[in-house]
């Protein structure tokens, strides 16, 4: 008879500041976000107050620069981050993910009083962020975006709809992709706009299959007035600015995706090890013992696939590839393990009273956002193969 239980993940942390930082944010998750994350959930509330003390505690800003209130660490500790806060309620992992990827572009590309002026207050004084890429008919196709930026000597007019905007409505900064010239690629810049601009409203929250506290809505632009002052980068680099954004993004989901599987694991393990039949312990059986040995492998190999990833952008390395197969392998493993947690917990696990139902349907949206996993595959594809031929 077994009563193995869930264990702490057992981490690779390249300096004791890197394990304290995951030591504080265990206690945070504890405290403050796993006790009321199911309720919150299926109330649709968003916990603004929670990311409101993230920013405070430095969690808003992991991978930054220390001189402008951030955090200074790599990508390799901020990923683990994620994926713990993931784990406690994918709503709270999945929006510091969206956040650090809309201070990218400024933090990236920003001239020093940009930097100077914005980052500090996007990084460590309360604010939340959005990023604007999609519209309801560009989203692999991303590209083909319509959303348009005219200028008038130094200020710009925005005129367009984005789509599928996480923290729509309730974000403090949008970082916006519009076009300002012919070029397919060429012609898109990209824009700091303030969430109270003018002209700037978001439509009803989207109503959708799980995620319910994290509220996604479209976005519209009508006539929004911005000075050349809030240009990023330079004009007609805003693509090349969305690529690279989404590049680090998409480690982001991959290390959100694992966090979730791991909580799905942690209920699986718990539930089996005291649930009962035949007169023992139902993890004693060999077909569920397998499958829980199948579960933690990919979670396993999921969390190496991703960290490898990470450690080649932070030597300066190309990463795209590995982004893109970091985010497909992690994403369909967090679909793969969360729907065997519901088989494992029998009729039980498809009620709302326990939490794996919720985490079976919260997966499903990570292997379509950052870029579905059919257009990873793309990517990997071009990387391995070479181009398509014409």
């Amino acid at each position: 008879m077994t009563d193995h239980g869930p264990q702490p993940v057992e981490r690779e942390l390249p300096t004791e500041e890197a394990r304290d930082l995951i030591s504080l944010v265990r206690e945070l998750t504890e405290r403050e976000i796993r006790p009321r994350a199911a309720e919150e959930e299926a109330a649709g509330h968003f916990p603004r107050e929670l990311f409101t003390l993230l920013s405070e505690s430095g969690l808003l800003g992991l991978v930054y620069p220390e001189e402008f209130g951030g955090g200074d660490q790599p990508y390799e500790v901020y990923l683990q981050v994620l994926e713990e806060l993931a784990a406690a309620r994918l709503t709270v992992g999945l929006g510091v993910s969206v956040h650090t990827l809309s201070c990218h572009g400024l933090a990236g590309y920003g001239t020093k009083e940009q930097l100077a002026e914005h980052l500090p207050a996007m990084l460590g004084g309360g604010l939340l962020g959005a990023y604007c890429l999609s519209e309801p008919s560009s989203g692999s196709d991303a590209a083909a975006l319509t959303t348009r930026a005219t200028r008038e000597g130094d200020t710009w007019t925005l005129e367009g709809g984005k789509a599928w905007i996480t923290h729509g409505g309730i974000a403090d900064f949008y970082t916006v992709l519009a076009r300002t010239g012919p070029e397919r690629t060429r012609g898109i810049s990209a824009f700091l706009v303030p969430g109270d601009a003018p002209g700037l409203s978001a439509a009803a929250p989207e109503r959708k299959m799980g995620m319910n506290g994290s509220p996604t809505a479209q976005i519209h632009l009508d006539r929004v007035r911005v000075p050349d002052t809030r240009r990023i980068g330079e004009e007609g680099q805003g693509f090349a600015i969305a690529l690279s954004a989404l590049d680090a993004g998409r480690l982001g989901i991959a290390a959100c995706a694992i966090g979730l599987a791991q909580a799905a694991l942690d209920e699986a393990l718990a539930y089996t090890a005291q649930r009962r039949q035949f007169g023992r312990p139902i993890a004693d059986f060999q077909g569920l013992r397998f499958m829980l040995a199948d579960m933690a492998t990919q979670i396993e190999a999921g969390r190496a696939l991703y960290l490898a990833a990470a450690r080649l952008r932070d030597a300066g390395r190309p990463f795209s590839k590995q982004a893109a197969m970091a985010k497909l392998f992690c994403t369909d493993t967090a679909m793969r393990v969360t729907t065997d947690a519901v088989q494992l917990f029998g009729g039980y696990g498809y009620t709302a009273d326990f939490p794996v139902e919720r985490y079976m349907r919260e997966a499903k949206v990570l292997q379509i956002v950052e870029g579905t996993n059919q257009i990873q595959r793309v990517v990997i594809a071009r990387s391995v193969a070479g181009p398509e031929s014409r």
